[in-house]
């Protein structure tokens, strides 16, 4: 392994975004001795508290990107919304590394163009079709059949820009225009998985299969491992690999996959940054996603993705009508469930679904199962309600 030309500690790393990703990102870091200065439009973003310090900009503007530049020893992202041109443009100015790869960033931001790499390259994805207009919809449908996935091909996320259809009119509903989409066949899936990969300074790593469940196409819990046979989690990591051997550029990446009733494995989507599936890592496994992501970005080695034990993950959503200010009660509840931990994301308000925060049950002992720590993932996060 080489070993890395930023010192650390001492460095500090650029982060394009300050969400709570962002916010567990600098927490991770803090050990190591890295200072993280995070780029995101909104005053006191939830990445704050335990980052250095915040530069308050858009993610596509140049003079404030060019101002996080200056600042680093090398940059990343936790959002999709980075603009890959500027950020390679300012990282190249001030001779810092910046990482995933644009390039990367820029194929994952577009679904169609993402999903076009990885089935040139021979992985395993959905049937898809391009869709411009109604007669490009019709067509897709008369290949794929109704209903279909119907998907913005840019700026969609937890499950937001994906929507099942059975016509032209209900396209119309969820895409008006009707251009810049794309479609793929609804898959008849078993269960849906995931697998944080890493890639490092010549290293190549994969964290556990885990099993996901999405209602209503946002994430609510993640069990580590996948409950599902040995053979498909073996095939799920094979993909996973393949998949990072089409992406530039080292951090971790969130690739999210089905398998389906057949026992096979397909791509869904892949994330080029720590992902929600990944959270459970910060108890669950040796090292977490944001420790290995903060690794990888800056050369440095990757550290083990065992698992503890058997790990359940229960996001904390905001099951409100309508936006509020953020006032949690049961909260003291709620640890008292042994083993739990609670992650808050230090979000003001709370809307609609809002991830708010996530609680994680790791089963240590040897009686343990993934039934016994999802229980109490779920009792402790039953005791939790906003006001």
């Amino acid at each position: 392994m080489p070993e890395s030309e930023i010192a650390v500690p001492g460095a500090t790393l650029g982060v394009v975004g300050g969400g709570q990703l962002g916010r567990m990102l600098a927490e991770a870091a803090s050990p190591l001795g890295v200072d993280v200065v995070v780029l995101d439009p909104t005053p006191d973003c939830p990445a704050v508290p335990p980052a250095a310090d915040q530069i308050v900009g858009g993610f596509d503007d140049p003079e404030a990107l060019d101002e996080l530049a200056a600042r680093s020893d090398a940059l990343t992202y936790e959002i999709e919304l980075a603009d890959p041109e500027h950020t390679r443009a300012v990282a190249d100015e001030h001779g810092v590394p910046v990482h995933p790869d644009p390039e990367t960033l820029r194929t994952i931001q577009d679904k169609l163009v993402q999903k076009r790499t990885f089935a040139e390259a021979g992985i395993p994805v959905p049937e898809f079709r391009r869709v411009d207009d109604a007669a490009d919809l019709e067509a897709a449908f008369d290949d794929l059949g109704r209903p279909a996935m119907l998907k913005a091909r840019t700026g969609g996320y937890d499950g937001r820009g994906n929507e099942p259809v059975s016509s032209v009119e209900e396209a119309r509903e969820a895409f008006d225009p009707l251009a810049d989409a794309m479609v793929e066949d609804l898959v008849d899936f078993e269960r849906e998985l995931s697998v944080i990969g890493v890639k490092g300074d010549g290293e190549t790593d994969a964290f556990p299969v885990v099993e996901n469940r999405h209602e209503p196409e946002i994430l609510r819990e993640t069990l580590a491992p996948a409950r599902t046979s040995d053979a498909v989690r073996e095939r799920a990591r094979e993909v996973a690999l393949d998949v990072l051997d089409e992406l530039s550029g080292r951090g971790v990446y969130g690739i999210e996959l089905f398998e389906t009733s057949d026992g096979e494995i397909l791509v869904n989507e892949v994330a080029p940054r720590p992902h929600n599936s990944g959270h459970y890592s910060i108890e669950g496994a040796v090292t977490s996603q944001f420790e290995q992501h903060v690794r990888a970005v800056l050369g440095l080695p990757l550290g083990d993705t065992s698992l503890r034990g058997p790990t359940a993950m229960v996001n904390v959503l905001a099951e409100v009508d309508s936006t509020r200010p953020a006032d949690l009660s049961g909260v003291d509840d709620a640890l008292d469930v042994p083993g739990v931990a609670f992650h808050w994301y230090g979000k003001e308000d709370a809307r609609p679904l809002r991830k708010m925060g996530h609680l994680t049950a790791v089963g240590t002992d040897g009686g343990a199962t993934l039934d016994s720590v999802l229980s109490r993932a779920r009792k402790a996060r039953e005791a939790i309600d906003f006001q």
